[in-house]
C-alpha cells in the first residue's frame, strides 16, 4: 500500500483529486509538479509541505520560488525538475497525472529506481509502451491503471491465473457530447460543445479527446500495451450511462465487469491501496435506481479519430507516437479556436502521411517522431 506520494500533474483535474484521496487516507507528498498554475502550486504546497515543487514552466517556478522562500520546499523547473520529483527516494509511489507525452520520460525514469506507477497518463503507453512495460519488469516496478476503464479491467483480472484464460478486453465509452452525429452534423461544433462532456468533469484536452473519441483509441491502445495484448484482443462499445466501466471476457465464455459511480476518486483509491481496498463511504451505486444499461457499436466513419487510432494499433511502431503527437497539436489549435471539429482527424491523418515511421524505435525515435509530428501540424496551419 501506499504511503508517501510524487505527484505528476497536481494542479489538473486528476492531481486534485488524488490530494483529496491522499487526505482521506492520510498519506505524505514528496513532490508534487504542474505546468504554470503558480497560484494552486503554491496553495497545495502549503498544505502538503512536500519537500519538492516544480513548475515546469520556469518563469512561472522562478515565481513560486520567490512565494515559497518563507518554507523549506525546494522549487524546480522544466523536465529536469519533473525527473527529480519522479525518482524521490522518500516517495514510494508517483502518480502520472500529467497530461501528454511530456509525461513518459518522468515515468521511465521512476521505473528505472523501481517505484510504484500510479498510470493517469496513456500517452506513456500510447507512444512507449513496449519500451515502458519492458523497463517495468527489468526494474520489479509495478504499475497500476488509474484510468477508470483500465482499472476496471486491472480489478476484474485479479481472479484471473493466467493471461491465456483471456479471450478479450471490451472498454467502454459514453460516446462523448456528440453521439449519434454524422461526421457533416460534427463539422460546426465548437469547442465549448466538444467541453460539455454528458457524465464525467475533467481537463479539457481529454474532454476533446472524448467527443472525437481519440480519447478511446489510446485507451485501445494502452490496454494493449499494459496486457501485452494483439489488437484482436482489445475492443469499445459505446456505453452512455458510464456505469459499466469496462468488462473482461474469458475463453468459457465468462465476462466479469466492473460498475460504479461515474468517480474518478475511486479507481485513484485503489491503486493508492492496491492489493488492499481502504474503508470508504462514497455515494455508491444504487442498482435499483440506475437507469438502464445500454450498449452500443462506436461509429468510426463519424468520428474518423477512433478509426485512425485502430489503424495505428494495428501498425505499432511510431506511428502510435505520431498520432498522439499530432492529436495533441490539434487539439490545442481546436481549443484556440484556430480549427473546426473535424480538422482534427484530418491534421492527425496528415501528419502520419508525412512522418516517416519506425518499425522497432528505440526511445530517441519515439521522442522524434513525437516532435516532427507536431512539427507536422503547425507547419500544415500556417
Amino acid at each position: 500500500m501506499t504511503r508517501n506520494i510524487a505527484l505528476l500533474g497536481s494542479t489538473g483535474s486528476i492531481g486534485r483529486q488524488t490530494l483529496e484521496v491522499v487526505r482521506d487516507l492520510g498519506l505524505t507528498v514528496a513532490a508534487l509538479t504542474a505546468n504554470s498554475s503558480v497560484d494552486l502550486m503554491e496553495q497545495q504546497a502549503r498544505e502538503f509541505s512536500p519537500r519538492l515543487a516544480v513548475l515546469y514552466d520556469e518563469a512561472a517556478a522562478n515565481e513560486l520560488r520567490v512565494r515559497l522562500s518563507d518554507t523549506k520546499i525546494e522549487v524546480l523547473s522544466g523536465m529536469e525538475g519533473l525527473i527529480a520529483a519522479a525518482t524521490m527516494e522518500e516517495a514510494d509511489t508517483v502518480v502520472t497525472a500529467v497530461v501528454g507525452m511530456i509525461g513518459l520520460q518522468p515515468t521511465l525514469a521512476a521505473i528505472s529506481r523501481g517505484k510504484r506507477i500510479a498510470l493517469a497518463n496513456k500517452e506513456t503507453l500510447v507512444c512507449a509502451g513496449e519500451l515502458v512495460m519492458d523497463a517495468a519488469q527489468r526494474a520489479g516496478a509495478e504499475i497500476v491503471p488509474v484510468d477508470s476503464e483500465h482499472s476496471a479491467i486491472f480489478q476484474c483480472l485479479q481472479g484471473c491465473r493466467d493471461q491465456s484464460e483471456i479471450r478479450r478486453l471490451i472498454l467502454t465509452c459514453s460516446g462523448g457530447p456528440f453521439y449519434g452525429l454524422s461526421y457533416d452534423e460534427l463539422a460546426n461544433k465548437t469547442k465549448y460543445d466538444a467541453l460539455k462532456h454528458p457524465n464525467w468533469t475533467m481537463g479539457a484536452k481529454i474532454t476533446v479527446d472524448s467527443a472525437t473519441l481519440m480519447n478511446k483509441g489510446l485507451e485501445i491502445i494502452e490496454a494493449m500495451r499494459l496486457y501485452r495484448l494483439p489488437h484482436s484482443k482489445v475492443s469499445a462499445v459505446i456505453h452512455r450511462q458510464s456505469i459499466v466501466h469496462s468488462l473482461v471476457e474469458f475463453k468459457d465464455g465468462a465476462m466479469l465487469a466492473q460498475l460504479g459511480t461515474p468517480d474518478m476518486k475511486l479507481p485513484i483509491r485503489y491503486a493508492m491501496t492496491y492489493p488492499y481496498r481502504a474503508e470508504h463511504t462514497p455515494t455508491a451505486l444504487d442498482l435499483l435506481s440506475c437507469p438502464p444499461l445500454t450498449f452500443a457499436q462506436p461509429d468510426e466513419k463519424a468520428f474518423r479519430c477512433l478509426a485512425i487510432a485502430q489503424k495505428c494499433a494495428e501498425v505499432g511502431g511510431t506511428s502510435c507516437a505520431v498520432m498522439n503527437g499530432a492529436n495533441e497539436a490539434a487539439v490545442g489549435a481546436f481549443l484556440r479556436e484556430e480549427i473546426g471539429f473535424n480538422d482534427i482527424p484530418a491534421l492527425v491523418e496528415t501528419a502520419l502521411d508525412r512522418v516517416e515511421q519506425v518499425s522497432n524505435p528505440a526511445l530517441a525515435d519515439i521522442l522524434e517522431a513525437d516532435r516532427l509530428a507536431r512539427q507536422a501540424v503547425v507547419s500544415h496551419l500556417k
